[in-house]
């Protein structure tokens, strides 16, 4: 049956698609976002194609989730709340913590409060959780055990070794890490996102809300910003190709990814928006393949039909982890759903897009600066 659905960050990269893709099924769709210049530009309703992708399409407010009054004016006649809202930058959140915290956690709170103490129709609640949570998620040792390995040290990158490492074990190797492993996440970000899944999926059932969580791996595709320099390695590598600027790449190019096209993102949350069966279920949502950063690169190159200068450089960013990729058998076990774009094909899409865009100056060597004066990118 048709659901008036409220995204709360839904004027972004994920919400603008998938504000679309409920009023195709049918839904009819309010949008609450802040609209921060980091991702829309200092003057958004001229600015943002992003926002503008909503004009006919969904009900904009212009507020913050750390409004209880915003909150209260977007929730009002939604049977679907799906909370996008959230400060993303991994590397930003070990230096902006006040701010991570008090939108991703103190949002989420305030959303939960509201729905606890005021009269709603909100029937269901998918919180967008990340990767991030399992920091460097999980590993094999020699006799098939698996495992949870530490954070890595900074004395041992800082010597060259980038590898991940089990006191006690020999060689391990990565393992597609599966939605009951170990949680401990190595940044802010992970922290906070580890916080709202615990929030929503702690809260909702007591107030009769059914919760599900969407752990999203590495979410690209067109309209991802090409401003944002806090995230979006396939945004940040575009940029500087473009400009004909060097790339630079961090440690020694071998730390892998789980890259999840768009596409694929929108529809397991609109499935998990709306199929009875997804209640109460914790989902990874990514493509099960991890694809290293030099790969990412030389797709990029063979996309664009361009190269600039690279550079493998050693430096390594404190809060990074080496590598994940996602177990998604629970992803088509409760969705029926499996990711249909693969790499290659979704960068080609990505970099067709991208050419039609202007050029933009995405800050990406003042967010490096930022991290050097904090002795957080060595």
């Amino acid at each position: 049956m048709p659901e008036h659905v409220l995204i709360t960050g839904g004027a972004g990269f994920i919400g603008t698609r998938l504000a679309r893709r409920f009023v195709d099924a049918g839904h009819t769709v309010a949008v609450l976002d802040s609209l921060i210049p980091q991702v829309h530009g200092e003057d958004p309703r001229r600015t943002s194609p992003l926002l503008r992708s909503l004009d006919g399409v969904a009900t904009v407010i212009e507020g913050t989730v750390t409004s209880t009054d915003d909150l209260r004016a977007a929730v009002e006649g939604a049977g679907i709340v799906v909370h996008l809202a959230a400060e993303t930058g991994t590397g930003q959140s070990m230096y902006e913590i006040d701010r991570y915290v008090e939108a991703n956690v103190g949002g989420t709170a305030k959303l939960l409060d509201l729905l606890t103490n005021e009269t709603h129709s909100v029937t269901r609640l998918v919180i967008a959780s990340s990767r991030s949570i399992y920091g460097e998620g999980a590993y094999r040792t020699e006799d098939g055990r698996i495992v949870y390995p530490p954070h890595r040290a900074d004395a041992d990158m800082a010597a060259g070794d980038f590898d991940v490492h089990m006191p006690g074990e020999g060689p391990i190797e990565m393992v597609p890490t599966d939605e009951d492993a170990k949680l401990h996440p190595s940044s802010v970000y992970g922290i906070t996102k580890q916080m709202q899944e615990s929030l929503v999926m702690t809260v909702a059932p007591t107030i009769g809300i059914e919760p599900v969580a969407l752990r999203y791996q590495n979410v690209y595709g067109p309209g991802q910003s090409l401003k944002n320099p806090y995230t979006g390695i396939l945004s940040i590598f575009s940029t500087l190709i473009r400009q004909g600027k060097d790339i630079n790449i961090f440690e020694d190019g071998l730390e892998s990814r789980d890259f999840v096209y768009i596409d694929d993102v929108v529809e397991s949350t609109f499935l998990a928006s709306t199929l009875p069966g997804a209640a109460g279920h914790t989902i990874n949502v990514g493509s099960g393949v991890a694809t290293t950063v030099k790969e990412v690169v030389s797709s990029l190159f063979a996309a664009f039909g361009t190269e600039v200068p690279t550079t493998v450089t050693g430096n390594y960013r404190l809060g990074d982890i080496r590598h994940n990729v996602a177990d998604t058998s629970v992803l088509y076990d409760v969705l029926g759903y499996r990711p249909q774009t693969d790499f290659r094909t979704g960068v080609n899409r990505f970099v067709q897009w991208v050419l039609e865009e202007p050029v933009e100056e995405s800050g990406y060597e003042r967010s490096l600066r930022e991290m050097a004066e904090r002795s957080l990118l060595k």
